[in-house]
């Protein structure tokens, strides 16, 4: 189903929200550096699993684009990531980066086999 550019841009808001709201309560939970590795994992499963679903286009707009993109956060990725380096140096900035790099990139595959497996 085709929808129309201000309903597409309705549930990209109304999943972004929920997104920002979600991010900003896993925050809430833990702190620095772990909560970005989390949300960033954890957002990138759902990703996964949102482009692996059989869902259609409208749904995985506001689940995919909407939720997801505001519920990771590169922004704070990359504060961090400097962060690190001013404090403890380039070497820990580099572990910081590739660690959420590389578990960004695991958890999506992972969040795509999974739905991949149940849905066939």
């Amino acid at each position: 189903m085709t929808v129309s550019p201000l309903v597409a841009t309705a549930l990209v808001g109304v999943g972004g929200a929920l997104g920002a709201a979600s991010r900003h309560w896993v925050g809430l939970r833990t702190e620095g550096r772990r909560s970005i590795l989390l949300v960033n994992a954890l957002g990138s499963l759902a990703l996964g699993a949102v482009s692996a679903a059989p869902i259609g286009s409208t749904a995985a707009l506001g689940l995919g684009v909407g939720f997801c993109g505001a519920f990771t956060t590169f922004s704070s990725f990359a504060v961090e990531t400097v962060r690190a380096a001013s404090e403890t140096g380039n070497r820990a900035a580099a572990v910081v980066a590739a660690s959420n790099i590389a578990v960004a990139l695991v958890a999506f595959l992972l969040g795509s086999l999974l739905v991949t497996g149940v849905f066939g």
